[in-house]
């Protein structure tokens, strides 16, 4: 009984979900395979549909989703019986690349001596790139089948050895061969699209500019993300041609790619601004008129906190835009928060709100600690009922102080004990910088200090010679 012709409908993948198979079978002759559809069902233990198609032409128009395998004749020839316009030609079949596949992101093989003798399954690679394909070839041309496998077939098959048990079993193997492969590709280029965007955001984290302040910096970023190098919050520093050293650090309400985008962009604005001449009121409204124009909600809002350090460094500038005060030490004194009872709201909130700038006296020898709410808002106590708050960070830091401890120290294992407050990871992005003044050190330097480094993406190590007298 040769392999009958079902009716020609697309069977939808729900019919197939629970183990059936859908098989093509490609030759333009359909008496040549006499195996029966219900031989077939019976040695693969499960239901087999089977469709036929005399040429190329049919082949296509019968080439749905739910096909899960074809088995091609690769004496299948290219031209006559029926195959219609758009059916390659033995001419054209040799000049094709052999890989089967357009999406694969492989370079091109040579052309194999017998491409021509592979235009047909060549053709339905191409066309049929996520299908499982079997090659149907004679029993003396092992050379020929051998070629099919590696231009792009999973399994090859004697004509004259078919039987239901050997096709059934070649089906499977095809099929989870197929599906190995497809995931195999979708894994490289997961982890080349990572490295990728690994890449991109190393290169949109801040570069602090501070040649020639006499200032120590260094800096902890850790993004709530998994697997991310960028979150919502943000932070840069520069120093502008008077001698002024600039500092800001900001948060982005959220946690997704989208707010990180737009933190980027913010602290990209700030940069720009600063340069600019912009500072106080003036620089903090122009900031929000970019967030109005870049954010994709009317809820999202950003918090923000600007220093702005005189020349001589003792003295700076202080603006807040609903964030959490800076904590100042001085040499030999107690860390504390400074002054926040004038702080202007968050970006976005208010379309004409002001933001006033506070003078602060910072002495002579001084460190400065910025910080955005995920360092704050850790669990602590019993049952993590609790939040550490900006009253446990002062504490913290200072018992920290009382050990010695000092710049990328301090930064450390202030991180590092906030994590383990809170039982763990914690959900919220935290940035934290630390700006130091040290006169003796300047002395040491003749006035300025060594080049500034960009800080990497989660532990930031810039400036590694210079700690803040802390």
């Amino acid at each position: 009984m040769p392999v009958p012709v079902p009716q020609q409908r697309s069977v939808p993948a729900a019919e197939t979900s629970h183990g059936d198979l859908t098989l093509l079978v490609i030759e333009d002759d359909p008496a040549g395979t006499t195996i029966t559809v219900p031989e077939l069902s019976a040695a693969a233990g499960t239901r087999v549909r089977i469709r036929t198609a005399r040429n190329l032409t049919e082949a296509a128009r019968l080439l749905t989703d739910d096909v899960d395998c074809i088995l091609l004749d690769l004496a299948l020839p290219l031209t006559g019986g029926g195959a219609g316009p758009g059916t390659p030609t033995a001419d054209a079949g040799t000049s094709g690349t052999g890989t089967g596949t357009a999406d694969s992101g492989s370079p091109p093989e040579p052309v194999s001596e017998r491409a021509g003798e592979l235009a047909a399954l060549t053709h339905v690679l191409g066309i049929a790139p996520q299908h499982a394909v079997l090659a149907l070839t004679a029993q003396d041309d092992t050379e020929l089948a051998a070629e099919a496998v590696r231009v792009g077939a999973q399994d090859y098959l004697f004509r004259g050895e078919l039987d239901a048990r050997v096709l059934s079993r070649a089906i499977r193997y095809a099929v989870e061969r197929k599906r190995a492969d497809t995931a195999q590709h979708q894994l490289t280029e997961s982890r080349l699209r990572a490295q990728e965007n690994a890449r991109l955001e190393r290169g949109l984290l801040p570069t602090p500019l501070l040649d020639g302040s006499g200032l120590s910096f260094a800096a902890r970023y850790r993004p709530g993300r998994s697997r991310a190098l960028l979150g919502g919050d943000f932070y840069d520093v520069v120093r502008t041609p008077d001698g002024t050293v600039h500092a800001m650090i900001g948060d982005v309400c959220g946690h997704g790619p989208d707010e990180a985008a737009l933190g980027v962009e913010l602290r990209i604005a700030w940069r720009a601004l600063t340069l600019a001449g912009l500072c106080g009121d003036e620089l903090l409204s122009t900031l929000q008129q970019v967030l109005e124009h870049e954010r994709q909600s009317e809820e999202i809002f950003a918090t923000l906190c600007t220093v702005d350090i005189a020349p001589d460094g003792r003295r700076a500038g202080l603006c807040l835009a609903g964030h959490p005060a800076p904590l100042l030490a001085r040499h030999g004194l107690p860390a504390r928060l400074l002054p926040y009872q004038d702080g202007g709201p968050a970006l976005g909130l208010l379309p004409r709100a002001r933001w006033p700038r506070r003078q602060v006296e910072l002495g002579g020898a001084w460190s400065l600690m910025m910080y955005t709410d995920g360092l704050i808002e850790g669990r602590v106590g019993t049952g993590g009922s609790e939040r550490l708050g900006q009253d446990g960070m002062v504490a913290m830091v200072n018992s920290r102080l009382e050990q010695g401890l000092a710049g990328e120290e301090l930064l450390e294992a202030a991180v590092a004990e906030v994590r383990e407050l809170n039982g763990g990871e914690l959900t919220d992005d935290v940035a934290v910088l630390l700006l130091g003044r040290d006169p003796e050190r300047i002395r040491r330097w003749g006035g300025s200090a060594p080049r500034s480094h960009p800080a990497s993406p989660v532990v930031a190590r810039p400036l590694g010679a210079q700690r803040p007298p802390l």
